[in-house]
């Protein structure tokens, strides 16, 4: 899943460890923010945003800081538990983490009783099973590719706004829904963590205007929402502690304010004065200022530095930079010591040299390019001098933030030194993933960042790389590379049907090893994703599946 700045969309350790995929944190319980006071009930809790989320339709959302705020208004039928030292799947609507049967390809999950909307009316089977179905419309697009990848008939269903149903999502009762797969997934219930395995109402569905209007079954619904301006949350009276297995209902109100420089933020949260005090950021904090406020002592206790396994990356258009000869000179020569330094240095991560990060099932440590970071200007030279010298002009898309533009100055730089002149195409980070995931918006080179859905590899490498998903999700490519290489897909089919662990492990590296041979994408970073709060702000824990600090447990010191 990517991060807006943490790409959101985002895995391995085994199943049950890190999560880390959609952007993520470290491990670890609630941390208390430093200051004094006990933890209260009640307060306005202020979320400081540089940009409005992409999403918040549940169906839609695909990005870590989206998922993130969605924990607070809708309910999935699995969620993680994070409150001990590693994540642990737990049931969420659902009583438990699901059983499976026939092998692996028929899931079924019963329903808590008494879980209710905010509107006081209980959420029922048919209502996820509605949710579900919305997956499949042309008017809900943005979010992940499982649902029409794995449920019978998915192919070839259009979703409920022509009164179809999907007959693989079936409901015997009130309390009960089952799902056929079309293939085994052993990890399935992992997939149901995210936000769009969750309840939508019939009545209250209002189509692609949804991201304003999610009808709530969680602590907090939406009072006010206006678009790149303000989200205002407040207390849904119907929720129920008892019912809730991972959320708190803490704060009266969730007070999101969006558009203001991350710099801006940085600042006014370290300077810890008035709202800031009860103030905490969900993008990571800006290249500019990371080194600085990582080693700041004073800002112990509300700084949370969140490792992800997730992938900071510069993805090469294979479509359109044709000549691999090209691409592998990019490879040698972007310098990695510039770039990251765009990102915040050594604090942001350790340089990358894979697709898959280290701590994820499938890891295999290589290195195909430059063993120097800062590039090797020789071998690139060489290799463009091979491919007959030419002196192409390539776009490159970023977030228009300065962080970004400042990643973009760095590639440009060491581009112009072999011959290839870059221009930057900046665009609003709030829209940034929905733009270049268009296949009608098609770039040179663009910036991109993923954390795994769930720890697995499964999560990475498929989702990134396949190039059949292309045609079959127009408006949704995660393929930013355009890679359609056959012998990457057949080792994601054969990699989908292993049930041995290790075997499959392997094959994810072997895939990796492939991806890299086409010089498809240059990897730069291996991420961790540090944010603050302000002293009042108590009970964050570090979500090491979304890389970003969960609100889940979060109150206000009086």
């Amino acid at each position: 899943m990517t991060r807006s700045t943490r790409r959101s969309r985002t895995v391995a350790l085994t199943a049950s460890a890190v999560m880390i995929a959609m952007g993520a944190t470290a491990c670890g319980g609630s941390s208390g923010g430093s200051g004094s006071g006990t933890p209260g009930k009640g307060g306005t809790l202020t979320v400081l945003n540089k940009a409005d989320f992409d999403h918040l339709d549940p169906q839609r959302v695909y990005t870590t800081e989206g998922s993130s705020m969605d924990e607070e208004i809708v309910r999935t039928l699995t969620g993680w538990d994070e409150t001990g030292s590693a994540p642990k799947l737990v049931g969420d609507l659902a009583t438990d983490t699901g059983t499976p049967s026939k092998g692996a390809t028929v899931w079924t999950f019963h329903l808590r009783h008494g879980v209710k909307y905010q509107d006081g009316t209980e959420v029922t089977a048919p209502d996820v099973k509605y949710g579900v179905e919305r997956f499949f419309s042309s008017d809900i697009n943005g979010g992940p590719p499982y649902a029409s990848q794995w449920l019978v008939g998915g192919a070839d269903y259009k979703g409920p706004y022509q009164g179809k149903e999907l007959g693989s999502v079936q409901t015997p009762d009130k309390y009960t829904i089952v799902f056929h797969l079309n293939q085994p997934v052993a990890d399935f219930n992992e997939t149901t963590a995210m936000p769009g395995w969750s309840a939508v109402p019939k009545a209250h569905d209002t189509g692609s205007t949804y991201d304003t209007k999610v009808w709530s079954d969680g602590p907090y619904m939406i009072k006010s929402y206006a678009k790149n301006k303000e989200l205002v949350l407040t207390r849904n009276k119907y929720w129920s502690q008892s019912t809730d297995p991972i959320r708190q209902q803490n704060v009266d109100e969730m007070d999101v304010k969006f558009g203001q420089d991350e710099a801006a933020i940085d600042q006014q949260i370290k300077a810890d004065a008035g709202t800031a005090q009860t103030s905490i950021q969900q993008w990571p904090i800006a290249g500019s200022d990371l080194a600085q406020l990582a080693n700041d002592p004073a800002l112990k206790g509300r700084y949370y530095k969140i490792p992800a396994p997730g992938i900071n990356y510069l993805a090469i258009n294979t479509t359109r930079v044709k000549d691999l000869r090209v691409r592998q000179a990019i490879e040698y020569a972007i310098d990695k010591t510039t770039v990251r330094g765009a990102f915040g240095g050594s604090a942001y991560g350790d340089y990358a040299t894979t697709m898959l990060s280290p701590g994820i099932g499938g890891y295999k440590k290589f290195n195909l390019y430059s063993a120097n970071p800062s590039g090797n200007l020789a071998k690139a030279k060489a290799l463009m001098k091979q491919a007959g010298a030419p002196k192409p002009t390539m776009s490159i898309a970023v977030e228009n933030t300065p962080t970004q533009e400042h990643f973009a100055d760095a590639v440009k730089t060491a581009l112009e030194r072999i011959g290839i002149h870059v221009n930057i195409s900046p665009i609003d980070a709030a829209n940034y993933f929905s733009t270049v995931n268009n296949t009608k918006n098609q770039y040179d080179l663009t910036w991109g960042d993923w954390i795994a859905d769930w720890p697995n590899a499964s999560t990475v490498l498929p989702t990134l790389f396949d190039g059949r998903l292309i045609k079959k999700n127009p408006q949704a490519n995660q393929d930013l590379s355009y890679l359609n290489d056959p012998k990457v897909n057949t080792l994601i089919d054969k990699a989908a049907t292993m049930t041995d662990v290790k075997q499959r492990n392997a094959t994810y590296g072997q895939m990796d090893e492939q991806i890299m041979k086409d010089a498809a994408v240059v990897p730069l970073t291996y991420m961790n994703f540090s944010d603050m709060s302000g002293s009042k702000v108590g009970g964050v824990i570090p979500d090491t599946i979304l890389a970003e600090p969960s609100l889940v447990h979060v109150y206000v010191k009086h």
